[in-house]
């Protein structure tokens, strides 16, 4: 099958099955969001979810959560993985968007990426969420999928699946991609024992040819 072929498959059975994805994060402004995300990394959404009201309730801005001490904030987070680390980051990124960024969520990824806890795959959710900005975040879920299926043959990190589903996907498209592919990820095409069975893109999908080829 040829790669083409593949992604206008995937990409079509998605549009037509999954029209409505979006963050699972539940947020009410950009800085919520930002905060979220980066409490996300190597968290459940769900654990997210819950930690995040009594944290907004008590630092409901980033001029709150700047002045907090990072006792205050790990305190709130400590059901979190890394709370220690993540108390640090978000003191340092609402501290940066007071003093440098006039207490907004800067727009740009390039800006975005100056904040502590901020990395490029972050930059692009946070871009792509909020301000529908056609790039592509790549997070475990994406990854493994993007790989899985043959998106990306020979990506061997991160970066490599970005560029190479960003050169494929239409701009249009790529903010809504990303959502497809990690709820995929997330809720079928899982790490272990993948639920091949419940997958509406397995006509596309090379792992599935090769399992079905391995069974028969």
């Amino acid at each position: 099958m040829r790669i083409r072929e593949r992604y206008e498959g995937v990409f079509h059975w998605f549009d037509e099955n999954m029209a409505v994805a979006e963050t699972e994060l539940i947020y009410t402004d950009p800085f919520q969001l930002i905060v979220a995300v980066i409490l996300s990394a190597q968290c459940t959404d769900k654990r997210v979810n819950m930690i995040t009201p009594a944290l907004f309730g008590r630092f409901p801005d980033p001029a709150a959560m700047a002045s907090a001490t990072i006792e205050e904030i790990t305190a709130l987070i400590s059901s979190c993985s890394y709370p220690n680390n993540k108390a640090k980051h978000l003191k340092g990124m609402a501290e940066m968007i007071i003093s440098r960024f006039n207490g907004s969520v800067p727009g740009e990824i390039s800006d975005l990426t100056q904040l502590p806890g901020v990395g490029r795959k972050t930059a692009n959710v946070i871009a792509s969420v909020l301000w529908n900005k056609p790039v592509i975040a790549v997070d475990t879920h994406v990854f493994r999928v993007a790989r899985r299926i043959g998106l990306t043959p020979g990506a061997k990190n991160p970066l490599e699946v970005e560029l190479k589903l960003t050169k494929e996907i239409p701009e249009k498209k790529r903010p809504m991609a990303h959502h497809w592919l990690l709820l995929h990820g997330r809720y079928i095409c899982t790490a272990r024992n993948p639920l091949c069975n419940n997958c509406g893109i397995k006509g596309w999908c090379k792992y599935y040819s090769k399992r079905v080829a391995n069974e028969c």
